[in-house]
């Protein structure tokens, strides 16, 4: 990866010199530019942002941060933009050094600032914040001020829109609590592909049983068949009906465990990205509803 993006220095050079700033009267045309490391937060700058600005998402509907492989044009993107809207908390590992080969000047967001970080895998932060949807609330107020810092002829907007979105998310966020609430505790158990849903257990009362890969990235090796081996004994001993595989991580290994373990393999839960444009979960109101539909139904049976 280093030696890649060392290249890539050299190659968005000629990317930039070949970038042409918006026409005037063209649509873009006097937005701020900026960009969002993944889908979920493009989705909410977005949302945020509306008219007045232009986004610019690397890692789109569908595809794995975790395993992100940046290309020239992102570096251009990086270069041209005002403000660069991270996760943070290690999610996008391959950021400082696309950053430092865009030679961007764009002031980095990392939208977990105020948000309470739980620690994984010996220390690391764990960056699935968005899985609790009081931290989805905490980062889109994050991203209204910076959005109003960086352009304040357009406050009203960006707080208007922000006001708006966040009593949706708080509605939301009731909502997911109504529906496990109607789980008994004791279903309230969980089994991934990756270690993602740490926060979404902690908020609303689940029990992280266990996940395949055993990591909160999906950038690993499938684990040794001993490590399998003992998750379906937990499972076993749990008395889980169901698993979760994910959208962003091949079902395989998951197809695998369940039926070792005798348990239904649930429909996959989108969970580091919004689903494609269309699906269940094109944004992120719909993903939430959708994970917390599949996980109630999945557990009741």
């Amino acid at each position: 990866m280093t030696k890649t993006l060392g290249i890539l220095g050299l190659i968005v050079a000629l990317v930039a010199a070949c970038a042409r700033p918006a026409a005037p009267g063209s649509a873009n045309a006097g937005r701020l530019k900026v960009v969002a490391t993944f889908s979920i937060l493009g989705e909410w700058v977005q949302t945020v942002g509306g008219d007045k600005v232009d986004v610019q998402t690397l890692v789109g509907p569908g595809r794995d941060t975790h395993e992100f492989a940046p290309s020239p044009i992102d570096a251009a993107a990086l270069a041209e933009a005002a403000l660069v809207f991270e996760n943070g908390s290690g999610f996008e590992m391959w950021l400082d050094d696309l950053y430092a080969a865009s030679g961007s000047n764009a002031r980095r967001v990392a939208v977990t600032g105020n948000v309470t970080p739980i620690e994984v895998d010996g220390g690391r932060l764990d960056p699935h914040v968005w899985h609790d949807v009081t931290n989805a609330i905490r980062m889109v107020e994050m991203i209204r001020d910076a959005l109003a810092e960086a352009d304040p002829g357009n406050v009203q907007t960006y707080q208007a829109n922000a006001a708006a979105y966040v009593t949706q998310l708080r509605n939301l966020d009731a909502w997911v609590s109504e529906q496990v609430n109607s789980l008994p505790e004791e279903r309230r158990k969980l089994v991934t592909s990756h270690d993602t849903f740490q926060y979404f257990a902690a908020r609303y009362g689940f029990e992280i049983v266990g996940t395949a890969l055993g990591s909160i990235s999906t950038e690993v090796a499938d684990p040794p068949a001993g490590e399998i081996a003992q998750l379906v004994a937990d499972i076993k001993a749990a008395g889980i009906p169901a698993i979760f595989a994910e959208n962003v991580s091949n079902p395989k290994l998951m197809e695998q465990i369940a039926s070792e373990a005798g348990v239904a393999l649930a429909p996959p839960l989108y969970t580091d990205a919004l689903g494609v444009p269309g699906s269940d979960a094109d944004t992120y109101l719909k993903m939430i509803r959708y994970n917390v539909t599949t996980i109630v139904t999945a557990l009741s049976r």
